[in-house]
């Protein structure tokens, strides 16, 4: 949120924003959105209610919209200064989030995408993997009443995504330069950031 907050932009699009946590933030950070359009996507129409009803009074500095991160036709080429996702990619076709992604941006704006990462210590990383398998069945149980699909969902994307290396390396592939990333919460998280070239 902080990165966000502190890039040069006028025109944000977070995508697969779910209930829209971070784009709220930036706002709550910036305070004053004056000459700034935020728009808050997700696939979901039900989560991006939720995600107007928490904004609250900062809802009218927001703009709430149902895109597909896959098929952003609803926005204009190069028509945008910053693209973030957050804990989106590992559930969607990331390199067709990337090809979108860079569509939308205006030439030298920002790509920060957070999400799911590899832990460097291999025998961590295996423990992290089995504590999730575990536990996230079960959470998904509770949580959906006994329908725990969409949790074994997630799971799965977890395990399959690429570590924060070979993602930097797919943003790199797409045309992106400064492509770097940092590593949070023990390496569980990478936050990346890369550029479209001006």
């Amino acid at each position: 949120m902080q990165r966000i907050a502190a890039e040069q932009w006028t025109s944000m699009l977070d995508v697969a924003a779910g209930t829209g946590d971070i784009a709220l933030r930036v706002v709550q950070a910036l305070g004053d959105m004056k000459g700034r359009d935020c728009v808050v996507s997700d696939l979901c129409p039900a989560m991006l209610e939720v995600a107007e009803r928490r904004a609250g009074p900062l809802s009218n500095q927001m703009q709430f919209k149902v895109y597909d991160v896959h098929r952003l036709n609803e926005v204009a080429d190069e028509s945008v200064d910053l693209y973030s996702m957050s804990l989106g990619m590992k559930i969607c076709d990331r390199m067709r989030a990337l090809e979108q992604a860079w569509r939308v941006l205006k030439p030298g704006g920002t790509f920060i995408c957070l999400e799911a990462s590899e832990i460097p210590i291999g025998f961590i990383h295996r423990l992290y993997l089995a504590y999730m398998g575990l536990c996230m069945p079960v959470v998904g149980y509770v949580a959906t009443g006994g329908d725990a699909s969409a949790y074994h969902y997630l799971l799965s994307g977890v395990r399959g995504f690429p570590g924060a290396e070979a993602f930097a390396d797919d943003i790199r592939a797409r045309g992106f330069t400064d492509a770097s990333f940092e590593r949070l919460t023990f390496g569980i998280v990478a936050i990346h950031i890369a550029r479209k070239p001006a």
